[in-house]
């Protein structure tokens, strides 16, 4: 049987707004969480500046793959996540914000959070109290446990527990 491999992730969270917030104007937009779709992967290419292959994630049945983009501005993805249903939790296996959203010149804040978000709403949906997990690289371990409340489970494995998830989903979406 072939070991999968392990994503360390490493994205950055630069602030925990109401939706995503733009960082040059400050205005707040309202975003949406929808599923990624096959058409969405001719945007999101390594030559267009993204890190992941996405579509080897869409492509893997055991995994769910969803975008976040602005309400009323479907066709820009601002983020991506993909997760798998655990037994008691949903373990988050990649997390990308957009190319024009990572580094000193993004254009909005807030991407990443609001993803992770969405797998806490997710978690409780499926009745596991908003618990997710997932494999953080060692130089933002002490990043997740400041920003999200998360906490180390040992080596690098991370979990939000339902206190925290509770917190984030009211940040970002007002009820489950």
């Amino acid at each position: 049987m072939k070991k999968q491999k392990i994503n360390y992730l490493d994205f950055e969270i630069d602030k925990l707004t109401n939706s995503i917030q733009n960082t040059v104007s400050g205005d707040s937009f309202p975003t949406e969480v929808s599923r990624l779709t096959k058409t969405d992967l001719k945007q999101i290419t390594k030559k267009n500046g993204w890190a992941f292959n996405w579509k080897k994630e869409l492509d893997d049945n055991t995994r769910e793959v969803y975008k976040l983009t602005i309400s009323n501005n479907p066709n820009i993805i601002q983020g991506i996540l993909s997760f798998t249903i655990e037994p008691n939790h949903i373990y988050m296996d990649l997390l990308e914000s957009a190319p024009f959203n990572r580094g000193r010149n993004k254009l909005y804040e807030g991407v990443a959070g609001n993803l992770v978000a969405y797998a806490c709403k997710v978690s409780f949906q499926h009745g596991f109290d908003g618990y997710i997990s997932f494999t953080a690289k060692t130089k933002l371990i002490d990043h997740y446990i400041k920003t999200l409340d998360a906490y180390r489970f040992g080596g690098h494995l991370m979990i939000i527990n339902t206190i925290a998830a509770n917190k984030l989903i009211d940040k970002y979406f007002k009820s489950i």
